[in-house]
């Protein structure tokens, strides 16, 4: 199973948006919550976030050591 209420959101995009049933099933899933307005109720970056997003991916490369030659 998809997790996904189809049912609901064939009928958000279908009756809701008024949306083609080829245009409906084109968009992504985060398209389709744009559309719908639930994406600008995610909330903003928080700064623990952030300091999560820059250990996880450093703006810079650790440095190697150097190799016995």
């Amino acid at each position: 199973m998809s997790g996904f209420d189809w049912p609901l959101l064939m009928a958000a995009g279908l009756r809701g948006l008024r949306l083609q049933p080829e245009a409906f099933w084109r968009l992504t899933p985060a398209e389709l919550r744009l559309l719908l307005g639930e994406a600008a109720q995610a909330g903003s970056l928080r700064r623990a976030g952030l300091e999560a997003l820059l250990a996880a991916y450093p703006d810079v490369q650790a440095e190697k050591e150097p190799e016995d030659g």
